[in-house]
């Protein structure tokens, strides 16, 4: 695996441009199986997830081919053959979940393999198995793959999510979408890559009511075959890196084409804490519907606040960007409480920190201290198996004095394409080496 050498403690200037989200890339991926037709996807992140999926995808016979650099092109097969997919991609990503919600529309029993992705404890099914019971997909789970069986296949308009979830909010929506009738979901997830999803399946034909809330109501239709195009959005998980790392080092950065909307309240946490910033320009996204931004951020004099940071599902905020307050903490006046609840053992690599002289307690293994402001210093470190928790070590480490080494980066470059160029642009002192 790759490893980063990062030279620290340096301030950084110019300007970082957002790419669209892995989130998004990895279910319309999927959800062009619901499409018989063409679907050419814009913007697409090369990035080691979207890799995976690619990988899992032509292994069933769907071909994929880049008309450029970032612009793929999806046509389904006649026939899905899960006999020859790609166990090895498909247990390193959470993604293949969203089979259980596109290969139904083409068997009427199949099996997968159990889901990888971020190592963050356990992460149970049972919200995806609760919801598509609903139309009457029957899922059993086993040691290493889930079971699936189609029996009374039809809309429903009592769906209600045991969780609201990104990923069970997505496979009910790609479920449904194929099924004449409507379907409505309660306690839906409004996240950005839900809406993504749901941009897209407006452009297949599919009806949907209520986009941007917890309550969708979704009028299928039986065949879909379309020539589509489709424009990715922008990740606001990348830019609250960008954010992050701007703060944590007391850059003064302009990031661009920031989706707004999902880092509103971000930014009012860290505009109580101290952080100045600038809105340099609005505008809409290339799909005609996310809000973005350029912003301008300035080295800033952080207190931590009264109350705990935590995160919600959307409108709070996001659980993707919790994990960058942390190292932001470690340079703010007093103590910060990070409340990261929705993982099991998320909070636990929270404290690789305190090897680049970050104060990080943990109280439990949802709940950490962070005392401050620290002198960060060089080391180290192992990247955890997960993709922010590695990723905010990186944040300290450009922050940290000296020399520093993170090791297997390969949980990053799941979720960040060339992170190491873009940000020698700004003046990171960062390479990769073996």
């Amino acid at each position: 695996m790759a490893n980063y050498l990062i030279s620290g403690g340096h301030k950084l200037k110019g300007s970082l441009t957002t790419n669209t989200s892995k989130n998004a890339a990895v279910v319309l991926l999927n959800a062009a199986l619901l499409n018989q037709g063409e679907t050419t996807l814009i913007n697409v992140p090369r990035i080691e997830e979207v890799k995976r999926i690619i990988e899992v995808l032509s292994s069933i016979g769907v071909s994929l081919k880049w008309k450029n650099e970032k612009t793929l092109v999806i046509k389904p097969p006649q026939k899905i053959d899960l006999g020859n997919i790609d166990r090895a991609a498909a247990v390193k990503t959470r993604s293949i979940l969203f089979f259980l919600g596109t290969i139904i529309h083409w068997q009427k029993s199949f099996e997968i393999p159990q889901s990888g992705g971020c190592n963050l404890g356990k992460r149970t099914v049972r919200p995806h198995m609760f919801a598509l019971e609903k139309l009457g997909i029957k899922i059993k789970t086993t040691k290493d793959k889930y079971e699936v069986n189609v029996g009374d296949f039809k809309a429903s308009k009592d769906v209600v999510l045991y969780e609201s979830g990104d990923t069970v909010t997505e496979n009910i929506l790609m479920a449904a979408a194929k099924l004449p009738g409507k379907t409505i979901i309660d306690l839906a997830s409004a996240n950005y890559q839900v809406q993504d999803l749901c941009f897209f399946l407006e452009k297949l034909g599919v009806k949907i009511k209520g986009i941007g809330t917890t309550k969708l109501e979704l009028t299928g239709v039986r065949k879909i075959n379309k020539k589509v195009s489709y424009y990715l959005s922008e990740d606001p998980i990348e830019s609250m890196l960008f954010i992050s790392i701007a703060v944590t080092t007391g850059s003064s950065l302009t990031i661009k084409r920031c989706p707004i909307d999902f880092l509103s309240l971000e930014l009012l946490k860290l505009e109580k804490m101290g952080f100045k910033y600038q809105i340099l320009k609005r505008y809409k996204g290339y799909n005609g519907k996310t809000n973005l931004v350029d912003l301008k951020t300035f080295p800033s004099v952080l207190t931590a606040l009264e109350e705990k940071i935590y995160g919600r599902p959307y409108p709070g905020l996001n659980i993707d960007n919790l994990p960058f307050f942390v190292p932001i903490a470690t340079q703010a006046h007093g103590t910060t409480l990070i409340f990261d609840w929705a993982y099991d053992n998320r909070a636990i690599y929270y404290v690789e920190l305190n090897k680049l002289g970050a104060r990080v307690e943990l109280a439990d293994p949802y709940r950490a201290y962070v005392t401050g402001p620290t002198k960060l210093t060089a080391a180290e470190i192992i990247c955890p198996p997960a993709l922010r928790p590695s990723t905010i070590i990186l944040v300290a480490m450009l922050a940290a004095k000296g020399n520093s080494i993170l090791r297997n980066i390969y949980s990053i470059e799941r979720g960040y394409e060339n992170l190491e160029s873009r940000l020698s642009v700004v003046g990171a002192k960062i390479k990769k080496i073996d």
